[in-house]
């Protein structure tokens, strides 16, 4: 069984999938059934105490507590939005690291955008996230339980999760498998597939290793530039991979999943939002089964960063669109708490 160690060398259970539980459990002498009912504890009830787990003995609890840690985060300020009741969560890591993330309400239900790691070292200069670096990368159980304690606090159901907080998601490689196959699991709260989205800036080896699971997830490139030396400048991390090599390996993700790519473009005035740009990404994007999303870049206090006016933007979706190239502008929810796109951030204030 693949050890997964939470703090003080305790064992991290809430990563632990259901075999690997009763793997666990029966290493320890105890019925195989169990796993069952502490699984459920964790993972539908979620519970934030093994003491609360009521249908197992006083003993094996005990013998939980010591072995192995409960990963809880909590929240240490909820602020909700005046606008369109969006509510950005700040919760604290047990290591005393904090993340934040989002929930937003649709038609459709319950969004929530949840971080990958403390901090982010790929460096976009138009992200909050970037500001101080990485601090270190989240294990499944605490990208669950971002789900968990926030469908807790609004008493609904989530339908969706987007992996586009704080972190590159693909940096965190493993552990964010382990949060899809949990997270997505018939025993705990079963989300399809097709409801989980990730944020990459484009890490081609992962790319390509993340299309061989050939899970049904949906894949978003942080494309932000149409042309190679424009995206460096926007995203340091860019310079790693050649941009045909990026979407050559999008393009080998949508063959072995059948999965709609989906292209995030932070649109920057007078930076990327010329005539030009826009007709360098149609021809860049044109004729691939694939969405672009336009996001208006939000403000972010250590950039000067402002947004295109109206005209502009709709000028720049006109032109994709004679690509045949799928594309919206982005709603920007949240961006009076700071909890839209490119705003979250690892601190306290």
């Amino acid at each position: 069984m693949e050890e997964r160690t939470g703090t003080a060398d305790k064992m991290d259970i809430k990563s632990l999938n259901l075999e690997q539980l009763t793997e666990f459990l029966e290493q320890i002498g105890e019925k195989k059934y169990r796993a069952k009912q502490i699984y459920e504890w964790m993972h539908v009830r979620h519970v934030s105490d093994f003491d609360e787990m009521t249908n197992i003995s006083k003993e094996l609890r005990a013998r939980l507590k010591d072995s192995c840690e409960l990963t809880v985060l909590r929240p240490l300020k909820v602020q909700i939005s005046k606008q369109d009741d969006t509510r950005k969560y700040l919760f604290a890591l047990p290591d005393g690291n904090s993340i934040e993330s989002v929930r937003m309400k649709y038609r459709h239900g319950n969004t929530v955008c949840i971080s990958s790691q403390a901090g982010c070292r790929m460096g976009c200069t138009f992200c909050a996230s970037a500001v101080g670096g990485l601090e270190r990368s989240l294990r499944p159980s605490e990208m669950l339980e971002q789900v968990y304690r926030i469908g807790t606090d609004i008493g609904e159901r989530i339908s969706n999760v987007v992996v586009m907080g704080i972190g590159e998601p693909l940096d965190n490689y493993e552990n964010l498998l382990t949060f899809i196959r949990l997270i997505c699991d018939e025993h705990g709260l079963n989300i399809s597939q097709r409801n989980i989205t990730v944020s990459t800036c484009g890490i081609v080896p992962k790319i390509r290793a993340l299309a061989d699971e050939k899970l049904q997830i949906t894949l978003a490139l942080s494309l932000h530039a149409p042309v190679q030396e424009k995206r460096k400048e926007l995203m340091p991390a860019a310079g790693a991979y050649e941009l045909p090599d990026v979407i050559k390996a999008c393009d080998y993700y949508f063959s072995k999943t059948g999965r709609r790519m989906t292209y995030e473009y932070s649109l920057i005035s007078g930076v990327n939002d010329s005539p030009q740009d826009a007709e360098a990404l149609g021809r860049l994007l044109g004729g691939r089964n694939c969405h672009v999303n336009l996001i208006p870049v939000n403000p972010v206090r250590e950039r000067s960063f402002v947004q295109p006016e109206d005209g502009i933007l709709t000028l720049f979706k006109n032109k994709l669109e004679k690509y045949k190239i799928n594309v919206t502008i982005r709603r920007a929810m949240g961006r009076d708490i700071d909890g839209a796109c490119g705003q979250l951030r690892k601190n306290y204030t």
